[in-house]
């Protein structure tokens, strides 16, 4: 660890220990921190005093997101409230003629609970229990302080608004910013605060860092308690019109005059996406218990997230879909729909013969692409240069449907989608982007691998009710013909080329996570190989190519661009960055096929998307064995098959520690030695930190090294046998 480093978590522990910085952010609640700061120091947590402290934890794509804790690497009242005051600075700044400044404030279902027990239960501990809400109310006190109007929900209402809400809102209400207190589909103990502009979308470079500088500099915060700022009169209500006028904006989206036969079961995973998917399904006609089915487990607000597999409300994680497909094979529906807790994210699992199959990101942005261009072009409502954005990382058979319609693609746009919203603002102001020209009449969707898609300019961030609207048309559409969205998609890869995607990611937590993801970038960007795999390297694309793409705007900037596309012989294609909101680098492998057409048989096209697919899977093991190798980690082949929600701290605890000691254990239930029952309880105990459903993380992994034994030492099958059914029955 770098010396710097560790100064740095020095002082700022001592500024900690020396002022109370919950002091008047609590309204009445006990704000002393101090017995925790002398925990961890008398009981040598140092790990976790040096990533607490060692930062002011930065901005990522659109603000602040992380770990509720003491320190200023932690979400909690001081960080939320600097960073709040750092806003009205900078919209002062920014706005210096504008005598009322207005924002909205949202917040999601989080409530703080330390499940990942950081933290002894005996101790009184300021942050436990905190919710979005308080701390909504905590940023509504600053902004009140600061003589800005804040527009929310009435609390009596004990209710949520999403973030597509939230950018429609502002547009709306003509407010100036906004701020959703949310944490997206993090960790039930993460939380966070995402900044939007008077556009409705996130500020991108410079601006971004011009918020960032300011904040910087915040050290002392003007607040009032929130029982004082609703005296104010600035805080003003969010109303039922401005609810209806956000489904009546997604309502538009429709082609057909009805809800058609589609059967579809929904899941908010506990979060806010039943007032927004789930209100403008029920609008289009679909009615409940008939052709719509909520997945009752998780319909509740909860912000621990307890009825979702893995406690992960991600929809691009197949297993969050699990309690909606149960649901959809039960009822017979046709497709099974979910969201993220802020509902700007949705997943989807569609039905094949007697199955559900889990969709992915790029497969939904594949399915609207060709849908949305041709369903207008039958209608007769396709502008005459229509517009598709993508991000870099996201499928190029996106773009190449679009332009098999005639539409301009813009298909390489850094990854996050305040950058689909800066262009959207620079069409609806200038008219063009770049050199490319249109309006906002031409734009058809916006699309991010991520399962993040919108539909129309209104809202300057991804919304689920718009392309929940649109593929429940579909899917209605299709049924009328006696298809399935499953038919479409693969009828899609047969006419336009099929095209594999798979996303892996590697959670390496802390500071010496941090360093270690800019390690790998460094040595990528430094000495690149010459193959990985086996498979040679044609090429590098690096976005701090100055040359290439242009002189860094801020560091802001800098940080968005950290990001490596390398293409490789036989078609693959990976790109390789930094996450910008989670403790993780991730990796995007492509590999297309060139059109089957419509006329080739089901199993031609399954030979091939086999062949695919198991070649990328192969090359995406060889380039996480060769990106770790970067950082001298050395991982056996089987524990590259741990679930890419297990951090790499854990995988490496898996392999060295974990199966060693289970294979003794076995051994000495065998030999009558150990009992089953105490090695259940040290399998438990040894994957606690893993997270929710720790087996079911491992357990394909598990049986990978299982079937290697196996395959190594045939003599030792009754171990192995006793193995399977101590872990995997």
């Amino acid at each position: 660890m770098k010396p710097e480093i560790k100064q740095s978590a020095l002082t700022y522990l001592e500024d900690w220990l020396a002022h109370d910085k919950f002091d008047g952010l609590l309204d009445g609640r006990p704000s002393d921190y101090r017995p925790l700061l002398e925990w961890m120091i008398t009981s040598e947590k140092f790990n976790l005093v040096l990533d607490s402290f060692y930062q002011v934890m930065p901005f990522g794509t659109g603000g602040r997101r992380g770990p509720v804790g003491v320190g200023p690497n932690r979400i909690n009242p001081y960080t939320m409230a600097s960073s709040i005051q750092g806003h009205v600075q900078y919209l002062r700044d920014l706005l210096p003629g504008e005598e009322e400044l207005k924002v909205v404030v949202a917040y999601d279902v989080r409530q703080y609970k330390d499940l990942r027990q950081l933290y002894p239960p005996d101790l009184p501990n300021p942050v436990f229990g905190f919710s979005s809400k308080d701390f909504a109310h905590i940023a509504t006190s600053v902004y009140c302080a600061g003589g800005v109007t804040v527009y929310m929900l009435p609390d009596e209402l004990n209710d949520y608004i999403s973030t597509p809400e939230l950018s429609f809102f502002i547009r709306l209400l003509g407010a100036h910013g906004g701020l959703n207190v949310s944490a997206s589909h993090n960790h039930p103990d993460d939380n966070g605060g995402k900044f939007y502009n008077g556009k409705g979308g996130q500020e991108i470079p410079p601006n971004d860092e011009r918020m960032v500088k300011i904040v910087e500099t915040i050290s002392e915060v003007t607040s009032m308690p929130y029982s004082a700022a609703l005296e104010t009169g600035l805080i003003r209500p969010l109303t039922a019109e401005h609810r209806q006028a956000y489904i009546d904006l997604n309502l538009g989206l429709r082609l057909r005059g009805d809800a058609g036969p589609a059967k579809i079961v929904f899941t908010p995973l506990h979060g806010t996406g039943r007032n927004t998917v789930g209100r403008c399904l029920n609008a289009a006609g679909f009615e409940e218990g008939k052709q719509f089915f909520t997945v009752e487990a998780q319909r509740e607000y909860r912000g621990d997230f307890a009825n979702v597999k893995f406690r992960t409300p991600n929809p691009e994680v197949p297993e969050s879909l699990e309690l909606a497909i149960e649901e959809a094979n039960r009822v017979g529906a046709d497709v099974a729909l979910a969201t993220d807790p802020d509902a700007d994210r949705i997943g989807a699992a569609v039905r094949r013969d007697s199955e559900m199959v889990f969709v992915t990101g790029n497969e939904l942005a594949i399915i609207l692409t060709r849908y949305r261009l041709e369903s207008l072009q039958r209608a007769g409502q396709l502008p005459a240069t229509p517009l598709v954005l993508k991000t870099e990382v996201t499928s190029e058979l996106m773009a190449t449907i679009a332009k098999a319609f005639g539409a301009q693609v813009i298909g390489d746009l850094l990854v996050g989608f305040k950058y689909v919203g800066d262009v959207l603002d620079q069409l609806e102001r200038t008219g063009h982007f770049g050199d490319l020209k249109a309006g906002l009449s031409d734009f058809i969707l916006a699309a991010e691998e991520s399962h993040g898609l919108l539909l129309t300019p209104e809202i300057r961030d991804k919304d689920a009710a718009g392309a929940a609207i649109v593929l429940a048309e579909l899917t209605s559409d299709l049924k009328d013909a006696g298809k399935t969205l499953y038919d479409y998609l693969i009828d899609t890869y047969k006419r336009y080329g099929y095209c594999c995607n798979l996303l892996r990611s590697t959670i390496m937590q802390g500071a010496a996570g941090t360093a270690a993801i800019n390690k790998i970038q460094e040595r990528l960007r430094g000495d690149p190989p010459s193959s990985i795999g086996g498979v040679k390297v044609l090429s590098i694309s690096d976005y701090w190519d100055e040359q290439a793409f242009g002189a860094f705007k801020s560091d802001t900037d800098r940080s968005s661009r950290n990001l490596l596309t390398i293409n490789l012989d036989n078609g693959l294609r990976a790109v390789i960055r930094p996450s910008g909101t989670e403790p993780k680098n991730k990796v995007y492998i492509e590999k297309s096929s060139a059109p089957l057409g419509v006329d080739a048989s089901d199993e031609e096209f399954e030979q091939m998307r086999t062949a695919i697919d198991d070649e990328v899977l192969a090359f995406s093991n060889a380039f996480m064995g060769t990106m770790l190798g970067l950082i001298d980690v050395e991982l056996p082949a089987y524990a590259l098959e741990i679930s890419d929600l297990v951090s790499l701290e854990n995988k490496r605890h898996f392999a060295e520690k974990f199966v060693p000691g289970f294979d003794d254990r076995a051994k000495a239930v065998l030999e009558e030695q150990l009992d089953a029952e105490s090695v259940q309880a040290w399998i438990d105990s040894e994957l606690n930190s893993y997270g929710a459903d720790a087996r079911l993380l491992v357990a394909r992994a598990l049986r990978s090294w299982i079937s290697g034994c196996r395959r190594d030492e045939p003599e030792r099958e009754s171990t192995f046998a006793i193995q399977e059914k101590l872990f995997l029955s």
